[in-house]
């Protein structure tokens, strides 16, 4: 068993020996280029008025820093705001950043255009459909501005994508591994094998699948061109198997000519086949080890230390519906209200980071958490204690400071893609904390055996959930949080690299990945 609060030294040391050997075998002649709608650094202005660059966070960015320790990486990504362009336009749109061993590319598109590509087709349009978002009988309804937004916003960005990773194809002088990020970029990969026909490509979706019926929300030329550029693509990763699986029945039911391979995964279409795998993506552990052991964290930790109680339960959600956050506070309400023992014997820590505020449906949302956590205080509290302990900002080493002092973690999504929460959580905490986690997590394939899981939807469940965590004996929840320490561990953040460079090299050698 590795020791608790730190990963093993020496699992460390062979992750990242393998890493290298593979790196100098696999890309010694040929260069990974890496692209996402986000890059790796974003550029903040100092108070002499100048541009500067500043690392940008997330498990992408310190895994290809990782790689890039022995290998250069080019990256390609988009220049979002005012900041991005002008430095991109003072640059001519390509940075070398010689401590990171790595080239940035900048896409820069016309204004109107990103946004529409962004704000209006890729987000809300995309996430929605992909998170089943929709309530299907009334909204949305796809206008002449979701059309505009797909013709002059998303088609011409993912071209113009494509011929930016081709020029850094061609520039570089050899066959490269292209990796692909998310649902901002499905249409690159038919671009590229125009451009770069010799590019082994994967395409990575960080978010769910969704059934083939529910994709035909979508107008049909618009779904066919993102499940056949898809299919240009030598690798779509997916989160878990049962993306995979609805990727390959939605090409069955969507490319009427793809030929499916349901046994080894795979799809021929138009004479290309494409192989389909899941790659659940995870925690930089060292790094998060590194930050929860931090000065810093350590000083929220004394701030929240006032607020536990002899059961803490900790919610961590980005502020949005598929977080299923005022169900789960229903579901909180109602476990207070059958068992009154843990009145004032408990407390639920509710840590929201905002996102997507400029969307109605999102600043809605909030307003409904924060007047259901009112009313839920008003019912229980009293001027000593307060049930519902509530926190609305961007403050990453607060929320590691309270997973580290959890004795249950909530995680409830009605349908998430992965949620590293569910990762952090068991990795940093201190106390043997219990694990709730949904059914509809992507995490759950992964950890589903070590936590308490339910459905989402089912509130009842989530009720018997937390009385059983909160009840758990000692040595059950000792021997639940090991196994979720060691299968983190196991399976960080380089584990999710290494298999998708390994697997690019078989494909680029015609082997089965």
């Amino acid at each position: 068993m590795l020791p608790r609060g730190m990963e093993s030294g020496e699992l460390l040391a062979r992750k990242l020996a393998r890493l290298e050997d593979l790196c100098r075998q696999v890309l010694d002649s040929r260069r990974l280029i890496v692209a996402s709608n986000r890059g790796p650094i974003e550029f903040v202005r100092g108070s002499d008025g100048s541009l500067r660059p500043q690392r940008g966070s997330g498990g992408l960015v310190t895994a290809l820093l990782a790689a890039a320790r022995f290998v250069p990486v080019t990256w390609v990504a988009a220049a979002m705001d005012e900041n991005d362009r002008e430095a991109a336009q003072a640059s001519g749109g390509v940075m070398e950043l010689q401590d990171m061993n790595m080239r940035l590319r900048l896409v820069l598109v016309p204004e109107r255009a990103y946004h529409r590509y962004y704000y209006v087709f890729s987000n809300p349009l995309l996430w929605f459909v992909q998170h089943y978002m929709w309530n299907a009988p009334w909204a949305p309804v796809i206008g002449r501005a979701v059309h505009q937004a797909w013709d002059a916003g998303y088609v011409p960005v993912n071209r113009a994508f494509a011929r930016a990773i081709a020029e850094e194809a061609e520039r570089q002088g050899d066959a490269p591994f292209v990796i692909v990020h998310d649902y901002h970029l499905y249409l690159v990969p038919a671009e590229l094998r125009a451009l770069a026909p010799h590019a082994t490509v994967l395409h990575f979706t960080h978010i769910p699948w969704p059934a083939p019926r529910y994709w035909g929300l979508l107008p049909r030329h618009m779904r066919q061109a993102i499940h056949a550029s898809l299919c240009r693509a030598d690798i779509v990763g997916l989160q878990t198997r049962y993306d995979v699986r609805n990727f390959l029945y939605a090409c069955e039911n969507i490319l009427p000519d793809a030929a499916v391979d349901h046994q080894h995964c795979t799809v021929t279409y138009e004479g290309h086949t494409t192989y389909v795998a899941h790659y659940p993506v995870s925690v930089d552990v060292q790094g998060l080890l590194e930050l929860a052991a931090s000065p810093e964290v350590e000083r929220y930790r004394r701030r929240l230390a006032p607020l536990l109680a002899d059961c803490t339960v900790v919610r961590v959600d980005r502020s949005e519906p598929s977080k299923n956050i005022v169900r789960s506070l229903r579901a909180w309400e109602e476990f207070l209200s059958r068992y009154p023992a843990f009145q004032k014997r408990s407390v639920l820590l509710q840590f929201l980071v905002p996102s997507r505020t400029e969307l109605d449906v999102y600043r809605n949302y909030v307003d409904e958490v924060f007047q259901l956590t009112d009313e839920i205080n008003d019912r229980f509290g009293d001027d000593e204690w307060q049930p519902i302990h509530i926190f609305y900002e961007h403050n990453y080493p607060q929320a590691i400071a309270a997973l580290s002092l959890y004795d249950v973690l909530f995680v409830s999504p009605v349908i998430d893609g992965m949620n590293l929460v569910a990762k952090e959580g068991p990795l940093v905490n201190k106390g043997d904390g219990v694990l709730l986690l949904s059914e509809m997590a992507g995490a759950y394939e992964q950890l589903g055996e070590a936590a308490i899981s339910f459905c989402p939807t089912d509130m009842e469940a989530m009720v018997q959930a937390l009385y059983q965590a909160c009840t758990m004996p000692a040595e059950e929840r000792r021997s639940r949080a090991e196994t979720l320490r060691r299968l983190v561990q196991e399976e960080d953040i380089l584990n999710w690299l290494e298999t998708q460079i390994r697997d690019l090299w078989a494909v680029s050698q015609g082997q089965r990945p």
